[in-house]
């Protein structure tokens, strides 16, 4: 699994993102990224993004 370090917003603090599998066949071009602390989902790479907490894309 690709990981990366940024600033994770919901953790205001730098941490791990982890890539997971792209159900949508992108592979490691894939833009969405996954804290490894709390699980909020990003997309990185892709300009005026917005932060998806993983409690609220589950509801």
């Amino acid at each position: 699994m690709l990981t990366i370090e940024r600033h994770c917003p919901c953790c205001h603090d730098d941490r791990i993102f982890e890539q997971p599998p792209c159900a949508d066949g992108h592979g490691t071009d894939c833009t969405e990224w996954c804290c490894a602390d709390c699980g909020a989902g990003v997309l990185i790479g892709v300009a005026g993004a917005d932060v998806v907490p993983a409690t609220a894309a589950a509801a």
